[in-house]
């Protein structure tokens, strides 16, 4: 019998079992797979998290133990410190700790934390999917492995990325995005509007045939329509695999044709280039010793897009299916980019000159051995964790933790536009708000459903909340606090739900715990609800939109949850259209809101036209709107039915910004 036991030898899950044995207690760590630390020891080097200062306790001490390791000139096999280049090592250079490294110097400190604290540690034992969980009630007594081992615990965490455990242990949880309605949230659900990020060049052909749309869609892109904006569905955002790379030849294995290799596969990357894409589809940051970590970019790149969504609820034979259909779509994905002749000379040079890293994942020829599985099930407990807490709206009481990178979702699907072209849908990228807390309730179930068992990786919150919560340090944090709680709840005898949070806040405290944010919290960029504004309001989401606006909240003072920019390109070619209705007939004040800038233009041309007439109104963005910096006046109007508000790029001097439209009767 174990005070604690821990299933799922991710980050979080480590530094929980680390942290119940610092308080006295027994722990032990099952971990399914052979490698310890998840994502973070799997190629996840360059570390996310948007503010560091965030980040404390056993978390940031990891990241102090990756500097010391660093620190060893010994270390240096591949380059001299000084030589270490990476758009992310300036900012470390004044720290105590380190936010990039090579996956395999994770895994070792995580190994050497484990074995310091005296953890137990059991791998290559899997869940029993079908019997696996004993409860007593609403308790948890022990759990059951395929091989037929069993462990008995006081107490249990669920530290996987899929939430086996919470599952089979009869917890609420959701998987996919929850409507906007669902939490009163607008980044959530189907989000065409926000796709601007990762996209095709437009007038990419998705059929067999070009023009033909009777030869069948290109692999990977499905036939219906994306969905209602905002309306919530099943799909899961994309996974991948951060390779590790190294352009050193000696340390290389070069990348190889794989088994079953289908060019067709790749037709949609080979029609993007022709259309005009000259970026190579990958970002890879720079990790010591000449390594890197690669992530998804552009528009078709690592992320195998749709090709995820029975990962989260899927038994183990599907998920292998699933993880080695990912694993060929990038192998694949690497071969085309080196060698396919209708890849631009300057891409396969550049992607020519690295290789996979003969010293990285050896028992796994070199990929990963971990997929980055960002999303699967959540908890659904007493407590949701949601948009309105990323942007400052609503705040935790009990928080264990802060959270502190923008909300970001990477697409879900690939479709077919009306244009007749290919696109991708679910990238959205809100940010511009300061570390906030998460609550202690969204990481136990509801009271009731499991007494004794606590989730810091899968917890209780909302598709687009959890992508801004889903980091692999604030993974770690809500790990440490979640075996505090467990500990507090055996040594008080009570539920996880019944801690006393008095009790629980000063422990996370002393243990160095970062639980309310001082720092600079700069300019607020947190928008205005529009449902809190006067009048009939229409934002730039319900607006018909002509042309690739981009969103962006850089530059406070906007309503909802954005603005929107033309990038000062495209002049002519893009329009923004609203439609309001006043209540009944009468004289009417209309304005638009914007955010203004010295780079905004100052001929911003802006069309009203209704039943009585029409107008034109030029707009100098440049200066403040004059209705409470704010909203800008166009104009009083006498209207007796619809009216229609048209903002254009055309002829412009700068960046043109849309916003917010709002009908308000004129003063008398």
């Amino acid at each position: 019998m174990y005070d604690l036991v821990v299933y799922g030898g991710t980050s979080g899950g480590v530094v929980a079992a680390v942290q119940m044995r610092r308080m006295g207690k027994t722990a032990l760590l099952i971990e399914p797979g052979r490698h310890l630390g998840g994502l973070t020891s799997g190629g996840l080097g360059a570390t996310d998290i948007g503010n560091k200062a965030a980040i404390g306790g056993i978390s940031r001490e990891f990241y102090r133990r990756i500097r010391r390791y660093y620190s060893d000139p010994a270390h240096w096999k591949y380059e001299r410190p000084e030589q270490y280049r990476s758009g992310r090592a300036s900012e470390q250079a004044q720290e105590d700790t380190m936010w990039t490294f090579e996956p395999s110097v994770a895994e070792r400190i995580f190994e050497q934390m484990v074995v310091e604290a005296g953890v137990d540690v059991v791998k290559g034992e899997r869940l029993d999917l079908k019997h696996g969980v004993q409860k007593e009630a609403a308790r948890v007594v022990a759990i059951r492995m395929e091989s037929g081992r069993t462990f008995r615990g006081r107490m249990f965490i669920d530290a996987t990325y899929e939430g086996d455990l919470l599952a089979k242990a009869g917890v609420s949880y959701t998987v996919g995005r929850e409507g906007n309605d669902r939490y009163g949230e607008t980044l959530n659900g189907v989000q065409t509007r926000h796709a601007i990020h990762h996209q095709f060049v437009p007038g990419v052909d998705p059929y067999r045939r070009k023009g033909d749309p009777s030869s069948g869609l290109l692999p990977y892109v499905h036939a219906d329509p994306p969905g209602e904006e905002g309306q919530g569905d099943h799909r899961v955002q994309a996974y991948n695999f951060r390779m590790c790379l190294t352009d050193v030849k000696e340390n290389q294995i070069p990348f190889a044709e794989p088994p079953g290799y289908d060019p067709l596969d790749y037709e949609l990357l080979l029609r993007n280039f022709e259309a005009g894409e000259k970026r190579a589809p990958w970002h890879p940051v720079m990790m010591p010793n000449r390594k890197t970590d690669v992530n998804n970019n552009h528009g078709f790149s690592t992320d195998f897009i749709g090709q995820n969504y029975d990962w989260p609820e899927g038994d183990y034979a599907t998920r292998e299916k699933i993880f080695q259909a990912h694993l060929r779509y990038q192998q694949g994905l690497m071969w085309t980019l080196v060698s396919h002749p209708r890849v631009p000379e300057a891409i396969r040079r550049e992607v020519g000159r690295w290789g996979l890293c003969k010293d990285e994942f050896t028992d796994h020829g070199g990929w990963p051995h971990q997929l980055y599985v960002r999303e699967a099930r959540r908890m659904v407990s007493d407590y949701v964790m949601t948009q309105h807490h990323c942007q400052g709206r609503v705040v935790a009481e009990d928080p264990v933790g802060l959270a502190a990178y923008t909300m970001d979702s990477h697409h879900v699907q690939r479709y077919v536009d009306a244009q007749g072209h290919v696109r991708n849908e679910g990238d959205v990228q809100v940010g511009g708000f300061p570390p906030y807390p998460i609550s202690y309730r969204a990481i136990v179930p509801k009271a009731g459903e499991c007494e004794n068992l606590l989730v810091p990786v899968c917890l209780s919150a909302s598709h687009i909340a959890y992508g801004s919560i889903r980091m692999e340090p604030v993974f770690m944090v809500l790990g440490q606090s979640a075996a505090t709680a467990a500990a507090l709840a055996i040594d008080a005898g009570v539920s996880v739900q019944q801690v006393d949070y008095a009790r629980l806040r000063p422990r996370l405290e002393a243990d160095g715990q970062v639980l309310v944010w001082t720092g600079p919290r700069g300019p607020s960029r947190a928008g205005v609800d529009p449902k809190t504004l006067r009048g009939v309001v229409v934002d730039d989401d319900a607006a018909e939109l002509i042309g690739a606006w981009t969103p962006s909240s850089a530059v406070g003072g906007y309503v909802g949850v954005c603005y929107r920019h033309d990038g000062n390109e495209a002049k002519g070619m893009l329009k923004a259209v609203y439609r309001l209705t006043p209540p009944q007939a009468g004289r009417y004040e209309l304005l638009v809101s914007y955010t203004p800038h010295a780079n905004r233009a100052t001929n911003v041309p802006v069309e009203i036209a209704h039943a009585g007439g029409s107008a034109r109104v030029t707009i100098n963005q440049r200066q403040p709107p004059a209705r409470d910096r704010l909203f800008q006046p166009l104009g009083p109007f006498e209207l007796s039915g619809p009216v229609t508000v048209t903002i254009a790029n055309a002829g412009t001097d700068g960046y043109v910004v849309i916003d917010a439209v709002q009908l308000v009767p004129a003063a008398p």
